[in-house]
C-alpha cells in the first residue's frame, strides 16, 4: 500500500479522518477528488454533496474515493486543513517584517480585508466553516489554527511591546484572532453594508488592545 495516514501536526490533536497519498498519481487523484469536492459544494452545500457524485466529478471509483477519504467529514477535513495552511502562509508573510505600530496597522487591516473578502467570495470557505462548528475534532482543527495564527501576532507584539508580560501578550493575540473570526462571520451574516461597518468596528477596537502598550 502506498498511502499513509496523516496526523494533525499540532497541539495533540486527533488524526485527520483520511490517507495521505505518497505517490504521485496518487496525489493528482486526490487533487481532482478534492477539486470535485470543492465544485459540488459551491453548488449544493456538503450538506447535500454525495460520495457517488464526487466520484463521478473526479473521474475515479467509488472505491478509489473511499480509499481516500472514508465519509464527507473527511473531504471537509482535507479542505479546512488546505485553508488553514494557505491562511498561515499569508498570515507569516504580511507579519514578519512589522517593526512599527504603523506597519501593524496596516499589516492587521490587510489581513482582516483579504479574510472578510475570502468568505464574501468563496462559498465553499462558507460551508467549511459551518462544518467545523458542528464537529469537535473539525473545531479542534479551527482551535488549532488561531493558536497558530495568534503566535505569529505574538512574535510581532514582543517586537513593539518587549516589557509587557508574555503570557499577557499571548492571551491578548490569541483573543484578537478568535473575535476576528467571529466578526467576519457575523459580518457575512447581515447586508453587505453592516458588514462593512461591523470589521471596520473591530479593527478599531483590535488594535487599541493591541497597541495600547506600545
Amino acid at each position: 500500500m502506498d498511502e499513509k495516514v496523516a496526523a494533525k501536526p499540532d497541539q495533540g490533536a486527533v488524526a485527520s479522518p483520511r490517507r495521505s497519498p505518497s505517490q504521485q498519481r496518487s496525489r493528482e487523484r486526490v487533487e481532482r477528488m478534492l477539486a470535485a469536492a470543492s465544485a459540488l459544494i459551491a453548488e449544493q452545500g456538503s450538506d447535500a454533496m454525495r460520495m457517488g457524485e464526487v466520484a463521478e466529478k473526479a473521474g475515479v471509483s467509488i472505491g478509489s474515493l473511499y480509499q481516500f477519504f472514508p465519509d464527507k467529514r473527511a473531504i471537509v477535513w482535507a479542505l479546512a486543513e488546505r485553508y488553514t495552511a494557505e491562511s498561515q502562509a499569508c498570515i507569516s508573510a504580511a507579519l514578519k517584517d512589522v517593526s512599527d505600530a504603523e506597519d501593524l496597522k496596516q499589516a492587521f487591516s490587510e489581513l482582516l480585508d483579504i479574510y472578510y473578502g475570502l468568505f464574501l467570495a468563496e462559498p465553499v470557505i462558507r460551508d467549511v466553516w459551518s462544518g467545523t462548528q458542528a464537529d469537535k475534532a473539525l473545531r479542534s482543527l479551527e482551535l488549532a489554527d488561531s493558536r497558530a495564527n495568534a503566535e505569529f501576532l505574538v512574535a510581532v507584539l514582543k517586537r513593539l511591546r518587549p516589557d509587557a508580560d508574555p503570557v499577557e501578550l499571548e492571551t491578548t493575540a490569541f483573543l484578537v484572532w478568535q473575535m476576528g473570526e467571529a466578526a467576519v462571520r457575523l459580518a457575512i451574516s447581515v447586508d453587505r453594508e453592516e458588514g462593512d461597518r461591523l470589521v471596520e468596528a473591530y479593527k478599531r477596537m483590535a488594535l487599541r488592545e493591541l497597541l495600547r502598550a506600545e
